[in-house]
């Protein structure tokens, strides 16, 4: 029997996860053998700290936090008593809570029973939801969910003026963490006057999912919202997807969250072996060779960006989920010894096969910087397919262009990983997701950066909140001067901010764009000499 040296490569290190339907071929990363040999130690080390943190070691330790999202699909693993309690009293209730809606036991006050969900977040209180609500829908689900995830005012009105007139039989979720996230308070702060607007009360179709004790679980409280679900310290934003961030837009939508749970705690148990490959006796561990080929590929310091390439429209969001997953636990100036090491991995994306007409023609004839990821569904459909050619489907092709596109990065010399998925369901998905939120984790170990916290955000919510302080001195200087017409110099100066005229003249610009705001930019052959009024 003849073989070619890609066939037996492919056998050797191909990673089959039958328990979870996931199979990882990492045959086309070009690394070296005796690769994996000589990662031994490192990684060793790495499921030895990943252990330590599902043991309830703390993960930042500035902050004395623990980081246990693990527990969340296996609360037995939790480290307290009582924090295994929280977790299953929250999981009850939040399918109490989705079967009483179901039943027409909450009825909204537009009609018969709610038929749609507004989700408030932004960041990990979104994406998570909005690629399970995407990936898993169906023509059945008991609620159609709308996502308010930014404070783009255009972007909230052309959302409500969809809802129109069944925003009486919406449901409203809010999800922060922290309670007081400025893009998710103005959006709830929008869709609440939409409420009063119509007669409608707010407060009794509202939900928050919010750390107890927070900004927004006090106002929840005081204006009595119809439910509360806690968060925890202990749960990251972009890890929150099986906590009730994700488990109650899901299992309001309709969607079985036991099986979404499921199937990441099998992926959890598979992710902690310590073999990596496959063979007669032993189960792989796709999350160890993931962060491995990642580790290779960009040399251990993220020197080549991963293009995500799901070949299933179901998937076209998990580019985006990844990217915060991925670059917010990975993106960090200084490693765990305060080295200063700038590491990271970008990740990007589009769907297959409209990347065909997109990006592929760079990745395979331009700048040698990345390593593909391809993710391929099996199961084509629910029902039959029709043959659009003879003895060919639609899903035949989208598996040609999957395989062609595959073999001609190859062939061009670029790096690519497949991750085939037999089908498309709950227990599957929520396996994907857990096995990536693994691979960060070792990735982190590998490199020595702590995966889990996020110095960068923080500094740009500072920055905003400064820009709006700063707009507060230049209204103020304008309504005090009401009807003169002052440049950006004039009003800096005037308000002791010389060093910051480029911040007012922006803050003048945005101002006087929006007529509401009453303030009239004047005319001028050189924009940066225009002058600016309160009328």
């Amino acid at each position: 029997m003849s073989s070619t040296p890609l066939w037996n490569r492919y056998q050797k290190h191909l990673c089959h996860c039958d328990s979870i339907g996931l199979t990882l071929d990492v045959s086309r990363m070009r690394f070296p053998e005796g690769f994996l040999d000589t990662m031994a130690d490192p990684w060793d080390r790495a499921l030895d700290t990943m252990a330590a943190l599902e043991g309830g070691a703390l993960a930042n330790a500035d902050e004395q936090r623990m980081v246990g999202h693990y527990w969340l699909r296996n609360p037995t693993l939790a480290p307290r008593t009582s924090i295994r309690r929280d977790i299953e009293e929250s999981l009850a209730r939040i399918r109490a809570l989705a079967g009483a809606v179901h039943r027409g036991e909450h009825q909204p006050q537009g009609g018969d029973r709610f038929r749609n969900l507004a989700i408030v977040g932004i960041g990990g209180s979104a994406l998570g939801p909005q690629l399970v609500g995407e990936a898993l829908a169906t023509a059945g689900d008991s609620l159609t969910p709308y996502f308010f995830d930014n404070t783009d005012p255009d972007g909230m009105d052309r959302l409500l003026d969809s809802l129109g007139d069944e925003l009486g039989q919406t449901l409203t979720l809010v999800i922060s963490k922290s309670g007081g996230t400025k893009e998710t308070r103005n959006a709830m702060v929008e869709i609440a006057d939409r409420y009063r607007a119509r007669n409608l009360s707010f407060p009794s179709c509202a939900v928050a999912v919010t750390c107890p004790g927070s900004e927004l679980d006090r106002l929840a409280i005081e204006e009595s919202w119809l439910a509360r679900f806690p968060l925890w310290d202990w749960v990251g934003g972009r890890t929150s997807v099986f906590s009730a961030v994700g488990l109650l837009p899901t299992a309001l939508q309709g969607i079985d969250v036991s099986a979404f749970l499921a199937g990441a705690r099998e992926a959890d148990r598979l992710t902690r072996n310590r073999r990596i490959s496959t063979d007669r006796d032993h189960e792989g561990n796709p999350a160890a060779l993931l962060a491995l080929m990642w580790h290779h590929a960009g040399d251990g310091q993220g020197k080549r960006d991963m293009v995500i390439l799901p070949y299933k429209d179901r998937l076209a969001l998990f580019g985006r989920y990844l990217q915060q997953l991925v670059m917010e636990s990975l993106g960090k100036r200084v490693d765990r010894q305060g080295r200063t090491v700038h590491q990271g991995l970008t990740v990007y994306g589009n769907k297959g096969s409209t990347d065909q007409h997109a990006f592929i023609q760079q990745l395979q004839e331009g700048p040698d910087d990345y390593f593909a990821t391809f993710i391929e569904v099996l199961r084509d459909r629910t029902g039959a397919s029709l043959q659009v050619e003879p003895e060919v489907t639609s899903g035949d092709y989208l598996h040609g262009f999957l395989m062609g596109t595959r073999e001609a990065l190859y062939e061009a010399g670029r790096d690519s990983i497949t991750i085939t998925l037999d089908e498309l369901s709950p227990p599957r998905l929520g396996a994907l997701i857990a096995v990536f939120e693994r691979a960060v984790g070792l990735y982190a170990e590998l490199i020595d950066i702590n995966a889990y916290h996020q110095p960068g955000v923080e500094a740009g919510k500072r920055a905003a909140a400064k820009t709006l302080a700063l707009q507060g001195a230049v209204i103020s200087h304008l309504r005090a001067h009401r009807g003169e017409a002052l440049s950006a110099d004039e009003v800096a100066e005037a308000i002791e901010r010389a060093e910051q005229v480029e911040d007012v003249y922006h803050i003048l610009v945005h101002l006087a764009a929006n007529p509401d705001r009453q303030v009239h930019g004047h005319p001028a052959s050189v924009p940066t000499e225009r002058r600016f009024s309160l009328e």
